[in-house]
């Protein structure tokens, strides 16, 4: 808790000045952030600062290998879902990004479910893997892959959701996938023609 208060000092010090008027506008008018984020929850692989990203520009999801779940009514508690719902139909983002990185403790998961051992609710959620895993051929590199193929797979879900895929086929919101890189830093972007991640420079 020691270093969150000194992080907190040093934000009210060196960033709240620049950011006060910014905060004030958010306050009184809300907040009208253009794109929603999927990522994972994932310490190393902040969205913010990944994007260089102002309060107020991201509405961000966070969970275990970014996963969007199945489209599933019923009454079982949706958080993902849910937040997804709030972004698209009561934020009306017009774009969509499922980001997923190098190293995804999630994705090592799906591959060996002896790390899910002893850890609640964990090998339920990484199952939803399953259908990325399945479609993986002998590759070298399975892990990568996996990571690449958990984007996709997310990306599918997405147009599950018929509020989504409406707006989708309207043209008003756009869908986007993503892999960040930890060791180098760099973010490969997903061309949707060829199904290849493409790095940006």
């Amino acid at each position: 808790m020691d270093r969150l208060i000194a992080g907190y000092r040093e934000f009210r010090k060196s960033r709240w000045p620049a950011e006060r008027a910014r905060y004030a506008d958010l306050a009184e008018n809300g907040q009208k952030p253009r794109a929603l984020v999927i990522a994972c929850s994932d310490s190393r692989s902040d969205p913010a600062t990944i994007f260089n990203a102002g309060p107020g520009e991201l509405f961000v999801i966070r969970n275990v290998a970014a996963i969007v779940p199945p489209y599933e009514i019923d009454t079982s508690h949706h958080g993902t879902s849910a937040a997804i719902a709030f972004a698209v139909l009561s934020l009306n983002v017009s774009n969509i990004l499922v980001m997923g990185h190098a190293q995804c403790g999630g994705v090592a998961a799906a591959l060996d479910h002896s790390i899910a051992d002893g850890v609640p609710f964990l090998k339920s959620w990484i199952d939803l893997l399953e259908p990325a895993v399945q479609s993986l051929s002998q590759h070298e590199h399975a892990h990568t892959a996996l990571e690449r193929e958990a984007v996709k797979l997310s990306l599918e879900r997405l147009m599950e959701f018929p509020f989504i895929a409406e707006r989708v086929h309207a043209g008003s919101l756009t869908l986007h996938g993503a892999r960040f890189g930890i060791a180098d830093g760099r973010l490969e972007v997903l061309d949707p023609q060829t199904g290849k991640f493409m790095p940006i420079d």
